[in-house]
């Protein structure tokens, strides 16, 4: 971090704190798959926090999307996603971090430093009826979300203004096409498989597509999800749309390295809480054999489109750190298409192009 940098910021800080606030130290915090940037400053002065993390955001665009394939709305955006869905999550009583201020013209948001303990880091070594339980809890910040917030609906909040429809479910399927068979370096895709591929591709999207949907993060997973106060507080949720209720629970359970403490037979468990859980707080009768599918078929979805992804952030935007993550989920992948007969077809397919299939 340059002295200039560091002195914009601790002049912006005392604008927001006060003229007595001194910026004891400043640093640079460990970066996502977006462009955003974060920074960590310890403060002290009797108007400030004893830190504060400040949001940067990328220079060019007043109001940047993180990601692309949800640029769709009726009319050009007049408020940051990230604040506008903000403010309707702490209107129904989300905890997401306190926002202490914004500086628009800067690219600037001052935010509640939450820690650094994400709740993967949280349930690395625990007994397993500690991991159950912190799982839990995660769901019950999860449905407090889908539920109070459907049922709360605010048309001025984006993420009612945008669905998993076909169209997008769609989008992240031939993601995968392209980054994940195409453009994988070291390998190609007959033309006759890609087709087949991508018919089954659309079944899956239309049924999805046609579930009823409700307030859904869109990345509801153990590493945005962080640990505070002994409770768990939600982060990175300015992608927030409607989606069936299944695709929060698959991200929950499923991402990246999450099914090594999460496996079979406690997921299965937590569906079922999920479940319970969904009917004693919305009155609302599910058939638990349809749910599962739904359920698997979004998990199977969802992972074809973080390969894609994760490979397209690393032919593309050069961030190679995610590739790690991909022997596990294609791993997870096979488990998963063997659990549904209409899937299990797929895997002599992609077998032929990734080794943890076969």
């Amino acid at each position: 971090m340059t002295r200039q940098l560091e002195d914009f910021f601790a002049e912006k800080l005392r604008m927001v704190f006060g003229k007595e606030t001194v910026v004891v130290s400043l640093a640079a915090l460990a970066g996502d798959a977006s462009s955003r940037r974060y920074y960590r400053a310890n403060l002290a002065g009797p108007g400030s926090p004893s830190s504060v993390i400040i949001m940067k955001l990328p220079s060019g665009s007043a109001l940047p999307l993180s990601s692309e394939e949800l640029a769709v709305f009726k009319e050009p955006l007049k408020e940051l996603p990230f604040l506008n869905v903000h403010r309707f999550l702490s209107r129904i009583g989300v905890n997401v971090p306190r926002l202490y201020n914004q500086s628009m013209d800067d690219g600037l948001l001052f935010l509640e430093d939450l820690g650094d303990l994400a709740l993967w880091d949280r349930v690395q070594g625990l007994p397993r009826l500690e991991v159950l339980a912190w799982y839990q809890k995660a769901i019950d910040e999860l449905l407090l979300l889908q539920i109070r917030g459907t049922k709360e609906r605010d048309d001025s909040c984006i993420a009612f203004q945008q669905r998993f429809d076909f169209r997008l479910y769609m989008w992240e399927f031939d993601h995968f096409l392209e980054y994940g068979l195409e453009k994988r370096p070291g390998t190609s895709i007959d033309q006759t498989l890609k087709k087949e591929l991508r018919n089954v591709f659309v079944q899956i999207a239309r049924r999805l597509a046609s579930l009823r949907p409700c307030l859904s993060h869109r990345d509801y997973h153990s590493w945005n999800l962080m640990i505070h106060d002994n409770a768990v507080a939600v982060i990175d949720f300015q992608d927030a749309l409607l989606a069936p209720p299944q695709y929060d629970l698959a991200s929950l359970l499923n991402d990246r390295i999450t099914d090594s403490i999460i496996q079979p037979d406690l997921e299965e468990k937590l569906v079922d809480y999920y479940v319970t859980k969904r009917f004693d707080m919305a009155r609302e009768r599910i058939n638990r054999d349809e749910f599962t599918e739904m359920y698997l078929l979004s998990v199977i979805q969802r992972d074809l489109k973080v390969v894609g992804r994760f490979y397209y952030l690393d032919i593309v935007k050069g961030k190679a750190a995610y590739k790690k993550f991909i022997p596990p989920t294609v791993h997870r992948l096979k488990r998963n298409f063997v659990r549904l007969p209409q899937m299990e077809r797929l895997v002599p397919i992609l077998a032929e192009h990734y080794e943890e299939m076969r």
